[in-house]
């Protein structure tokens, strides 16, 4: 009897054992559960993180969400380590890397150098008449059109060659005062009186010359000196060589000193207009040479200069006009031609330039990230100039010298803003919300 109460009792103590140890056991995983590991430290333990030592755990999609201990979103994301020597950073957004991952990501540098920036603008052109050699004939006097010599528009015409003739009273009247004014002349030629001399002598070149302000070519005044006969039609000569564009009268038509009887261009010179966009218009100074070249003329390169920028954009292209002069002795150049235009556009020498990868353009501001040491990468805003081949000019932001990243550097712009949002967050109270901290 007292032998089954001895086992009895010894059962009874070993299971009571076990009890306690499996009860202890998750009391304390209950108690880390509802307090948290901190809870669970000692006073020797309550001290501050030492460098190399995460101070907190950020969300790593959000970083004002934040947690003491490592933790999991709900997703299975495991927060981010935040380290002290993290925080200590002199610039907002700057980044600390390990060389292992720096090599991982693919992170490229190169240096902030003075270099020669050049560019070619290139731009469509358009052969067009010279403005300064385009002449519109009027009559200088009412009349009739008796006869058209040159009726067809493109006709190419030889200075003085005759275009026209024409009828008109007041030139008929003007022609018998100046027989007059010549009878008179010869008759008191001889007159014993200087004074009445001198006044038929002027009488003479007053008629002449309103003849002459007529337009009344000169072959037909010295007829008319010689044989003193009334010359019923009068001819109208062309005031330059060049090419007949327009015609505005026909025989028999009545015409006046507002009609605009013909348009003669002189081709001899053309203009030639270019469309430059506006983002390359800072590349083109007045003076700058420039080659072109046409479908129409091919295997020949003409050369010219900028001769004016045109003080105004067009507003549905959005294009600036400059304008180039050509000689065009044989013609070769006819107007409305297209032409390929390449403008030499001054170098840019000892400019301050990165490669054009470096800018992070987020569209209210331009940056690059610096490499202050090795690993650490601060954003850094600049203004920027001209660009070409690859290189951009840095007008202000940057030194000669200095190490900036040209590869990666969306990686780092992305963990740089997360950065820069923690360390607000840390200057702002923050609440305890089941393990986590909130921005308030």
């Amino acid at each position: 009897m007292n032998k089954w109460l001895w086992v009895t009792g010894l059962l009874i103590l070993v299971s009571g054992i076990g009890l306690g140890y499996w009860l202890a056991g998750n009391l304390e995983g209950l108690f880390l559960k509802v307090h948290g590991p901190d809870h669970t430290k000692t006073p020797l333990d309550d001290k501050e993180p030492g460098p190399g030592q995460p101070l907190f755990y950020r969300h790593p999609m959000n970083p004002a969400i934040t947690s003491p201990v490592p933790a999991k979103d709900s997703m299975g994301m495991d927060y981010v380590p935040v380290y002290a020597d993290e925080q200590t950073t002199t610039e907002p957004g700057t980044v600390r890397i390990d060389p292992v991952t720096v090599q991982n990501i693919g992170v490229r540098t190169a240096k902030v150098a003075r270099t020669t920036l050049t560019r070619n603008v290139r731009a469509v052109g358009r052969v067009d008449y010279d403005e300064e050699r385009i002449f519109r004939l009027h009559p200088k006097t009412a009349g009739w059109i008796e006869a058209l010599h040159v009726d067809k528009t493109g006709q190419w015409v030889a200075k003085d060659a005759d275009l026209l003739s024409i009828y008109s009273p007041q030139l008929v009247a003007a022609q018998q005062e100046y027989v007059l004014a010549l009878q008179n002349q010869e008759i008191l030629s001889n007159s014993p009186f200087e004074s009445i001399r001198r006044g038929a002598d002027d009488l003479l070149a007053s008629s002449r010359k309103r003849l002459q302000l007529l337009d009344v070519p000169d072959h037909q005044l010295h007829e008319l000196t010689d044989k003193k006969r009334i010359i019923k039609s009068l001819h109208i000569h062309a005031p330059t060589d060049g090419i007949v564009i327009q015609i505005d009268a026909r025989e028999g038509q009545y015409v006046t000193p507002d009609t605009e009887i013909f348009t003669i261009a002189n081709v001899g010179k053309v203009w030639v207009y270019a469309d430059v966009y506006e983002y390359e218009l800072p590349w083109v100074r007045l003076g700058d040479p420039a080659e072109i070249r046409l479908i129409g003329v091919p295997g020949h390169v003409f050369t010219s200069r900028v001769e004016f920028i045109y003080p105004y954009a067009e507003r549905q292209t959005r294009t600036n006009r400059i304008r180039m002069v050509l000689d065009n002795p044989e013609g070769l150049l006819k107007p409305d031609m297209f032409a390929d235009v390449t403008i030499l556009t001054q170098k840019q020498y000892k400019t301050l330039t990165v490669p054009t990868e470096a800018i992070i353009r987020s569209g209210t501001r331009n940056q690059v990230f610096v490499v202050r040491e090795p690993g650490k990468f601060e954003p850094r805003q600049v203004q920027l100039g001209l660009d070409s081949d690859g290189r951009i000019a840095i007008l202000d932001g940057l030194d000669e010298g200095e190490e900036i990243v040209i590869s990666a550097q969306f990686l780092i712009d992305s963990e740089s803003k997360l950065r820069e949002a923690t360390a607000k967050m840390l200057d702002a109270p923050m609440h305890h919300d089941s393990g986590e901290h909130r921005l308030d």
